[in-house]
């Protein structure tokens, strides 16, 4: 994932200006309340969106020791993130060195008995058999935890909702300027990206959720098509899938345009498309699973003589990560909650001709349909 640096971006120490302050003491409070339920003492956070989380801090090596009380709570990093983690996560205790259980040997006693908990998707094995024998000989034992910081988080807070909602403003504003003074017979997918991510920076955003996908005629059939030098010719479907992010948080949107007169198999293709993305934000109410936001498109799409080039899952959440909970696809048992952001964005793809894809980020509300943040046009669009 790629970043860039803002002038807008966020002051050192405070709130992004315009948007609310984050509480994180409130978010540690609340992880520290599922200690005892996963049985560990305290918790060594490791995966980096979670540290934010529970920080403030965006460095790319920091972990967060969460003790059973808030006074033992400390951020570990090394020099090279010293001032930003004094600004980032100010007041939080900070801890310089890059032996993370080292210090909670420390810090916890080494003459004891007592758990630490870790988190097993985001711990390599090899730190985890190195950790686990420091552990060992302090009379410790090393616990996995799977994703308990990742639960609390899907459901977002009005901080996280008022980012997420500002990086799609950005995101929406930045694909109708590329689509409407861009986009051009004779343009290649890279310079349109390359366009489009320099577009967002210059909106305000601090920079990319991901590569831009940028995909046109045949190559559209291609779901995560990396940009090429391939020029645009007049006919072709191009499809861009792409995102800004705004203080970590990820927009993601998708929408599809004709080059003129595109082939009558693709005009179908995008009705029967639009259709079954309709019908999954339709479905994305409180209470609904991941896996009946996923049929709602399906089968649709299904219907239409189409489920078998509909090659990927419905969607996913957003937020800290451009990919994270709830799962909306088949099988997911995942339980929809009001603030939950994720995507809905069904796709259907026909090897050597092209595809289409339409994606939005939206919010599920507490009564009704969900909130769309990605408000760009879905109707098909001859440029």
């Amino acid at each position: 994932m790629s970043s860039r640096p803002s002038a807008a971006g966020p002051q050192p120490g405070g709130p992004r200006p315009g948007l609310p302050r984050v509480d994180h003491a409130s978010r540690r409070a609340r992880a520290r309340d599922y200690l005892a339920d996963a049985d560990v003492d305290a918790l060594l956070v490791t995966a980096p969106a979670n540290v934010r989380w529970l920080t403030g801090f965006s460095g790319s090596n920091g972990q967060l020791l969460l003790a059973a009380e808030p006074a033992g709570d400390v951020l570990v990093t090394d020099d090279r993130y010293a001032q930003r983690a004094a600004e980032e996560a100010a007041g939080l205790p900070l801890v310089l060195t890059r032996d993370p259980v080292g210090h909670a040997v420390e810090s916890l006693g080494g003459g004891g008995s007592w758990r630490l908990g870790v988190e097993a998707g985001a711990v390599s094995w090899a730190d985890a058999r190195r950790w686990h024998g420091r552990l060992v000989e302090a009379g410790a034992e090393l616990c996995p935890t799977e994703a308990m910081v990742e639960a609390l988080r899907v459901v977002k807070d009005d901080a996280e909702l008022a980012r997420l909602a500002e990086a799609c403003r950005i995101t929406v504003d930045a694909l109708s300027w590329l689509f409407d003074a861009v986009v051009a017979v004779g343009r290649t997918e890279r310079e349109l990206a390359t366009a489009l991510e320099r577009r967002f920076v210059d909106l305000g955003a601090d920079g990319v959720a991901f590569p831009s996908i940028v995909a046109s005629g045949p190559n559209a059939a291609v779901a995560h098509h990396a940009p090429t030098d391939r020029a645009l010719v007049a006919g072709d479907v191009l499809t861009v899938d792409a995102g800004a992010t705004v203080d970590g948080y990820h927009a993601d949107c998708t929408r599809t345009v004709a080059l003129g007169h595109l082939d009558a198999r693709l005009v179908e293709v995008y009705a029967a498309v639009e259709q079954a993305q309709a019908l999954g934000r339709a479905a994305a109410v409180a209470g609904a699973t991941g896996a009946e936001v996923d049929a709602a498109c399906r089968d649709h799409l299904t219907a239409a003589g189409l489920g078998d080039r509909f090659v990927h899952g419905t969607g996913h959440g957003v937020g800290l990560d451009v990919h994270e909970a709830p799962a909306v696809a088949r099988g997911s048992a995942a339980t929809l909650a009001p603030a939950t952001a994720l995507t809905v964005e069904p796709g259907v793809y026909l090897p050597g001709i092209g595809g289409v894809r339409i994606e939005d980020t939206i919010v599920v509300t507490a009564d009704g349909p969900p909130t769309i943040l990605t408000t760009a046009p879905r109707e098909l669009r001859v440029l």
